[in-house]
């Protein structure tokens, strides 16, 4: 058996793995609705547990999903958290998805709640339209490397998605281990259908992969163009060319809010000095007026 028939029999099982495994459309809508619809409420201080009975009722009967925010929703009042009730829907919710929500739920952490909802909704959202396993997979590292959340937790989720088969599990295995010692843009290069044709052409002909290719020719010259650079420019370059979509990134904090009361306290002390300043200089200054009311004491029988 070649090795063109034995990649065709792995993609046979990974599309049935795939047809097995992967919600049906309409769930996808409903997550990306749900995702949305949470996040939007979220900032009305609220309890969540309210914000999740609300947003049921909304959802599509139809769907798996009421069911699942009921579930949620009990655990989050048994236990205060709902990580480990998505870790428990594990036919449902996506171990990327459940990781995500528990580093939200981190009180050591500083990844907000309300961008991992976005994320989950903008990847609910890609899912629905159709993705590709190079787009997914580009979209979970960037969520990482943006949100500055642990790479070996955070690749070991995005590797148990039933989208990949074993080769990719393997590679992501594989960049799990050497992250932080091999570029991003080397270890995408090496696995694209561009770098096996340089390859061919520089032996005169065909030659069969050394490992199998995972990434197209055009994210090949993306990732060689980018070799040595920031990061963000590769992912910026991918996200434009393969079309998942961008990465939710907080929001910078509006210091205005908190400024303008007291730059408004503070002239108003101003304009009370200047009133004083102005009274003095024509003489008409009473400074009675600025005396508390003199306390009553009791008058004393006259001593003998």
């Amino acid at each position: 058996m070649d090795g063109s028939s034995v990649l065709v029999e792995r993609t046979d099982e990974a599309s049935i793995r795939q047809e097995l495994l992967m919600l049906e459309r309409e769930e996808y809508v409903e997550q990306a609705y749900f995702f949305r619809t949470l996040g939007e409420r979220l900032p009305k201080n609220m309890p969540l547990q309210e914000l999740l009975r609300q947003t049921r009722e909304e959802i599509l009967a139809t769907t798996n999903l009421p069911h699942a925010i009921d579930f949620l929703r009990t655990e989050l009042e048994h236990a205060g958290v709902f990580g480990s009730a998505m870790a428990r829907l594990s036919h449902y919710f996506t171990p990327f998805q459940t990781y995500v929500v528990q580093e939200a739920e981190n009180e050591r952490g500083r990844f907000d709640l309300r961008i991992a909802l976005q994320i989950l909704r903008s990847e609910a959202e890609y899912r629905a339209k159709g993705m590709s396993p190079q787009g997914l997979f580009l979209f979970h590292f960037e969520v990482l490397s943006r949100n500055r959340l642990r790479y070996d937790k955070g690749l070991a989720a995005i590797a148990g998605d039933p989208l990949y088969d074993q080769n990719w599990r393997d590679w992501i295995s594989f960049v799990r281990h050497q992250i932080g010692f091999i570029d991003l843009a080397d270890l995408l290069y090496m696995r694209s259908e561009h770098y096996a044709k340089r390859r061919a052409a520089q032996h005169g002909g065909p030659v069969a992969p050394e490992k199998p290719v995972l990434f197209g020719e055009k994210e090949g010259k993306i990732a060689l163009a980018n070799r040595g650079k920031e990061p963000l420019y590769l992912f910026a370059a991918l996200q434009r060319h393969l079309g998942y979509p961008e990465v939710p990134r907080p929001k910078p904090q509006d210091d205005t809010v908190e400024i303008l009361p007291l730059v408004l306290r503070r002239l108003e002390r101003i304009e009370a000095r200047l009133k004083i300043m102005e009274e003095e200089q024509r003489g008409g200054l009473d400074i009675t007026k600025f005396y508390g009311e003199q306390p009553k004491f009791p008058q004393l029988p006259p001593t003998s």
